[in-house]
């Protein structure tokens, strides 16, 4: 079964919507392991609305944050230090959609970052939006994947921009998903739309 870890270039880039969409078309389970802030209307809320399929299962996260910050602050506040060893993967005989936080290094703690949790099995997708500077990011949160051995994706996100997607996917010389775009509202018909449009290239991940 399929171990999918969802990244993004920064914050704010779509990777809850890419991780609703993969999931939907998988039919995964979906799992975060850190969430900070948003606990009314969390990463997992945010899928449960949005899939329709009756197959996948929604994890509990391994740390639950009360500040929408970074995790390694956001765990200062609530007096909890995040352990690698509590991050522990939920059992299932499904496909499991990971959802990080923020972007890759972004520190869980004073030693460890998002990265540290991202197993050698894992395939990895790379969400990434254009805003001035996302080129540079795209390159080296890929650069760092690759370097480490992981297989990664490339899913964009928002309005196209041919010459920032463009010089992205001929400098990583990774495959590149599709695009998620600006759409009005992001809904169940719209992941489904989505999920049925990428499913043949999830499945071959």
């Amino acid at each position: 079964m399929k171990r999918i870890f969802i990244t993004g270039i920064s914050t704010d880039v779509g990777k809850t919507i890419a991780s609703a969409i993969i999931a939907e078309a998988l039919e995964a389970d979906y799992w975060k392991p850190v969430q900070a802030g948003e606990l009314n209307n969390s990463d997992s809320h945010k899928i449960a609305e949005l899939i329709s399929n009756n197959k996948t299962v929604i994890h509990d996260n391994s740390y639950t944050l009360k500040t929408a910050m970074s995790p390694h602050a956001a765990a200062e506040i609530d007096n909890v230090e995040i352990d690698l060893k509590k991050i522990i993967e939920p059992k299932t005989n499904n496909h499991l959609v990971i959802e990080g936080a923020g972007g890759l290094l972004v520190p869980l703690n004073k030693d460890d970052t998002v990265l540290d949790i991202v197993k050698p099995n894992y395939k990895v997708v790379v969400v990434s939006r254009h805003y001035l500077g996302s080129i540079n990011h795209s390159l080296l949160t890929v650069e760092w994947l690759k370097n480490r051995g992981y297989d990664v994706s490339i899913l964009f996100s928002g309005d196209e921009h041919f010459s920032t997607e463009s010089i992205i996917a001929q400098k990583t010389k990774v495959p590149v998903i599709g695009r998620i775009n600006e759409e009005e509202m992001f809904d169940k018909t719209v992941i489904k739309r989505y999920a049925d449009k990428f499913k043949n290239i999830l499945e071959l991940l």
